[in-house]
């Protein structure tokens, strides 16, 4: 196809906003699908992590026809934890399609999304999504996403963006809200059956041919030498290490003798060997790809994110993609407790390793440094999410370790002052709870920025040290009742923010392995909060509960009731045991202090200290 009939978009928005569902209409109305095809719910979120999270981590491309249109469409992930992402992925596409949620308005990773996208020079498209929601503000939000754009420095152009509005859920995008006013008020929100075909003689055709209009045109440069620079990786067991990108000049066709330009300037020739490009949700073989596609190339053992792809002749480098550093890191550990190797498949220094080296051949956002320890590796992410999704992958696959507590990555200014990541935190909440979620933000070293009230609910708006907010989602759930919404993302480095408390209260601790009993467990739920249920194998420095107090208190959950041939009323009843805290993940990693890990294998998530023998404790002051 020529240039000029090749479109690429990418969808931005923040996490619920409907993302994946406008790309599902897609799909369905390009005809991706047959018309008797059963088709999952969001079905770009194809990972499992992504299926049971709601959330989309990696970006993946699908492409569908429209009025003789080629249009490449890229999902893309809508946390912050995942700029590296992002931010290369914006590079390959023509357009974005800017979704904003009728009633929630721009939140902080849309606007961490959409900053990257003006820096590219792109006009964004806004779609107002959900406008069916009873308490949806439209006219507001639009004034909101204006203000925005201003905030981030947009240009006149982008400043002129075009405005839809639209139900994904039903598939229908309109260009005035009153279009589709008739049919909300007769079928009522709660009577909507999700249609991503369209519903109501309604469609998301408005979308297709304001895409086309605003972007058909460009310039045809298939006769130029060839040049793209690669912006994603991936791997087939088969045909090994595969570049994606989207070509800017010329084109290319398999078998052909290329330039690879890498990061220093450096050119070495390479032979491609096969070449495909995106048909619906599918990698299709090509033989042949011109400017403005998508392609995806093998052959080249060694490609890397940001090398160029040049015609033999003509070997010129493009800018070199700028990845955002990592502002946390945790140490990841060899798992040395009494359980280790009992339910793990990979369990050595090497395994780790070995596995740490295959996820930076894709992930550039993390970096794996060595260090004092034979056994122990630095890893170090974009936040939370980014370093405990690669563990949980780990562990599904079959690996085993121990991990430190989370720690963020201080730096120094020009004038060598310490300086640390400071987050934006936006919370929603109750009237009647925000006074004690602004007063726990305050001890965390937060400074208030905006505070708004509307229908009994407040705003609130914070910027706060990372390092403070490590281990507030579970008291922040607490403190409102699970009715607060809160949503983070990376604002700045900024000057140190001086000590921050942490964990108040103590644990409880192991004194002996064995398996835990009813009548122990009963007789510390008196005074604690236990984390393991009764049958529960533990060892000697594990974690089994949180002390009301601040100390930690060893302790023996496998204490077993003296027992007697004499009865007597009321000492034989049967034990009531408090429901115990399960830990996930990101919770646990949140939870431990300094002294303290988290043990992670295939099967289970245990806490313990770092010292497992009281003596060592003691002995260390810890």
């Amino acid at each position: 196809m020529k240039r000029n009939k090749i479109i690429n978009i990418a969808v931005i928005a923040h996490v619920d906003a409907g993302k994946s569902t406008l790309v599902d209409a897609f799909l369905t109305q390009g005809g991706v699908f047959r018309e008797n095809e059963q088709v999952a719910d969001c079905v770009m979120d194809s990972n499992d992590l992504e299926r049971e999270r709601g959330i989309t981590i990696y970006s993946k491309n699908c492409s569908v026809m429209y009025g003789g249109y080629k249009i490449n469409i890229v999902d893309t992930p809508g946390h912050a934890d995942f700029s590296s992402e992002v931010e290369r992925i914006i590079r390959t596409v023509d357009t974005v399609i800017l979704l904003v949620d009728s009633s929630e308005g721009p939140m902080p990773q849309t606007r961490f999304v959409l900053q990257k996208s003006l820096e590219q020079g792109l006009v964004p498209i806004l779609l107002i999504n959900k406008i069916d929601k009873k308490d949806a503000r439209i006219d507001e939000v639009v004034d909101e996403v204006y203000e925005l754009f201003m905030d981030l420095g947009a240009t006149d152009e982008q400043l002129d963006f075009k405005i839809l509005y639209g139900i994904a859920r039903q598939g229908i995008v309109v260009r005035d809200p009153a279009e589709a006013k008739d049919y909300i008020v007769e079928m009522g929100c709660a009577k909507l059956k999700k249609s991503a075909s369209g519903d109501g003689g309604m469609s998301i055709a408005p979308l297709f041919d304001l895409i086309i209009e605003q972007i058909k045109g460009y310039p045809d440069s298939s006769g130029e030498p060839l040049q793209f620079q690669i912006s994603s990786l991936g791997y087939d067991d088969y045909i090994g290490r595969l570049g994606i990108g989207r070509i800017d000049r010329g084109t290319i066709h398999s078998t052909q003798v290329v330039a690879v330009v890498g990061h220093d300037g450096s050119s070495r020739l390479h032979k491609v060997n096969r070449l495909y490009a995106y048909k619906g949700l599918k990698r299709s073989e090509e033989h042949l790809v011109t400017c403005g596609d998508i392609c995806v190339i093998s052959g080249i053992d060694d490609i890397t994110i940001g090398d160029t792809i040049c015609d033999e002749a003509h070997p010129v480098q493009l800018p070199s993609i700028r990845i955002e550093e990592p502002t946390m890191s945790m140490n990841f550990i060899v798992n040395k407790s009494p359980f280790a190797g009992k339910e793990g498949k990979y369990v050595t220094t090497r395994q780790i390793k070995e596995r740490l080296e295959k996820e930076l051949e894709i992930n550039v956002g993390l970096l794996v440094e060595p260090t004092g320890s034979t056994d122990a590796f630095k890893v170090s992410g974009r936040g939370e999410l980014h370093l405990s999704i690669l563990i949980e992958k780990m562990r599904r696959e079959g690996y085993e370790l121990s991990v430190s507590k989370p720690e963020v990555i201080f730096k120094e200014d020009g004038r060598g002052h310490k300086t640390e990541p400071v987050e934006e935190v936006v919370i929603e909440v109750p009237e009647q709870y925000a006074g004690g979620v602004i007063s726990e933000l305050n001890l965390r070293g937060g400074a208030i920025m905006r505070l708004e009230g509307k229908g009994g609910r407040s705003r609130i708006v914070y910027t706060a040290p990372t390092r403070g907010l490590l281990g507030f989602r579970s008291l922040f759930i607490n403190r409102t009742r699970g009715e607060g919404i809160m949503v983070r993302r990376f604002y700045a480095y900024e000057a140190y923010k001086g000590e921050i408390a942490e964990r108040v209260n103590g644990v409880l601790v192991a004194q002996e392995e064995g398996v835990t009993t009813p009548y122990a467990l009963d007789n510390l739920g008196e005074r604690a909060e236990m984390f393991v249920a009764p049958g529960t194998p533990v060892y000697e420095g594990m974690i089994v509960g949180l002390n009301s107090r601040s100390e930690d208190m060893v302790v023996n959950p496998c204490k077993a009731k003296k027992t007697s041939n004499m009865r007597a009323a009321g000492s034989d009843e049967a034990v009531k045991l408090s429901p115990h805290r399960v830990f996930a993940l990101e919770e646990a990693l949140e939870f431990i202090n300094g002294d303290e890990l988290v043990e992670i294998t295939p099967l289970n998530i245990r806490l313990r200290k770092k010292l497992l023998k009281e003596l060592e404790r003691r002995r260390s002051g810890r």
